[in-house]
C-alpha cells in the first residue's frame, strides 16, 4: 500500500502541515519533531506525491538553469551550488545546455516554461534583451547569472568582470610581460567588460594595445580548448610575437597553452597565460593554470537565496544584483618572478 502524508501524521500524533513542512525543511519547526518526522520517512521508504503537492500549493518545486555548456566546469560548479541550496527547501533543479546557441536558448526556455517552473536562472548567450523581454511576460521569476544584459533592470549575480580582466592584466605585467595579448569572448556583457579592464590596464601602464593581438574566439563555452588553440596560433602568427596572453576563460587558456607548447614555446619563460574561472582541474595541467577566481560556489548560493525569495514571498522584491569581487590565483603559467 503507498504511504501517504497523512497516514505519518496520523501515526506520530501531528498535522499534514507539519509533515509538509518537515519534509521542506521549514525553519519553525521543532529539532526533536523533526528528527522523529524524518525517522519514520526513511523507515516507510516515504515518497511524496509532487503532483499532489503541485495541486495544494500551487507550485511545482521545479527550477531551471539553462547555460550555454553544462560541460564547461564553471557552469557545473555553480548548478551544483544552486541545487544544494534549493535542495535544502524541497526544490529540484532542471538543467539545459544552449550549446551558446540564441535560438536554442529560446527553445530550451519556452520548453521551460512549459512545464510551468517555479523560477529560472539563464546565463544567456543572446547579446539582447529579447530573451529577458519573453521571461517579463510570461510573469515567472528569473535570475541572470555571469552575463548580464544591459538596458534593463533584472535579478543578477556574477563577479566584477571589469576587475577580473584588470586584475589579470596587471598581474602579467607585476611579471615583467610588456606585449600582452586577449583571447577575448563573444559579444556578451561579460567578455565586453574583460576586454575593458584588459585595455585599461595597458593604458595605465603605458603599454601598446594592437588590435592584432586581440583575437576573438568562435566559442568560448563549448569545444572551447579547440578554439583556444586556433585563437593562439593566430596570435603566434603575428609580426611581433606576444610575450603573455590572457584569456578570456580557463578552457581558452588551456588550450592555448597547448598551442604555444606544441610549437615549441617554454610557459612561461616565452609565452606567460592566464585565465579567468579558476576551475579545479587546472593544477592536473603540464603547467598548472593561473587564473582569476570568480567565486562560482559563492554566486550559486547567492542565486538560490534570490530565487527562494521570489518564489516564496508574497509581494515581489525589488530586483537585485549581487557583484562579486575576483580574486587572482597565480600558478606555473604566469610566474616569471
Amino acid at each position: 500500500m503507498t504511504v501517504r502524508m497523512k497516514d505519518i501524521a496520523k501515526e506520530l500524533g501531528l498535522s499534514v502541515v507539519t509533515i509538509s513542512k518537515v519534509l521542506r525543511n521549514h525553519p519553525d519547526i521543532a529539532s526533536e519533531t523533526r528528527e522523529r518526522v524524518l525517522k519514520r520517512v526513511k523507515e516507510l521508504d516515504y515518497q511524496p506525491n509532487l503532483m499532489a503537492r503541485s495541486l495544494v500549493t500551487g507550485r511545482s518545486y521545479l527550477i531551471g538553469l539553462v547555460v550555454p555548456s553544462l560541460l564547461h566546469s564553471f557552469f557545473a560548479e555553480v548548478a551544483v551550488a544552486i541545487s544544494a541550496e534549493v535542495g535544502k527547501r524541497g526544490y529540484s533543479l532542471l538543467l539545459a545546455s544552449s550549446d551558446e546557441q540564441p535560438e536554442t536558448e529560446q527553445r530550451e526556455i519556452q520548453q521551460m516554461l512549459a512545464r510551468h517552473l517555479d523560477a529560472l536562472v539563464i546565463a544567456t548567450c543572446a547579446s539582447d534583451a529579447k530573451t529577458m523581454e519573453r521571461m517579463e511576460r510570461s510573469g515567472v521569476p528569473y535570475v541572470l547569472i555571469d552575463r548580464l544584459i544591459a538596458g534593463a533592470k533584472h535579478n543578477f549575480v556574477g563577479t566584477d568582470d571589469y576587475a577580473a580582466g584588470r586584475m589579470a592584466t596587471e598581474h602579467l605585467i607585476a611579471q615583467g610581460c610588456r606585449r600582452i595579448a586577449h583571447i577575448r569572448g563573444p559579444e556578451v556583457a561579460n567578455a565586453r567588460e574583460r576586454l575593458r579592464g584588459y585595455a585599461d590596464a595597458l593604458e595605465s601602464n603605458e603599454l601598446e594595445y594592437r588590435a592584432d593581438w586581440v583575437v576573438a574566439a568562435d566559442r568560448v563555452d563549448s569545444d572551447a580548448t579547440q578554439h583556444g588553440a586556433e585563437a593562439m596560433k593566430r596570435l603566434l602568427e603575428s609580426s611581433e610575437r606576444p610575450d603573455a596572453v590572457f584569456a578570456f576563460n580557463d578552457p581558452l587558456a588551456i588550450g592555448a597553452i597547448h598551442a604555444a607548447l606544441n610549437a615549441g614555446l617554454r610557459i612561461p619563460e616565452n609565452v606567460a597565460f592566464i585565465g579567468c574561472g579558476n576551475l579545479h582541474f587546472d593544477d592536473l595541467l603540464r603547467v598548472p593554470l593561473s587564473s582569476v577566481d570568480q567565486q562560482s560556489a559563492e554566486i550559486g548560493r547567492r542565486t538560490a537565496q534570490i530565487l527562494l525569495d521570489l518564489i516564496e514571498t508574497k509581494e515581489k522584491p525589488a530586483p537585485q544584483s549581487v557583484i562579486l569581487e575576483p580574486r587572482l590565483i597565480p600558478r606555473a603559467s604566469s610566474l616569471r618572478r
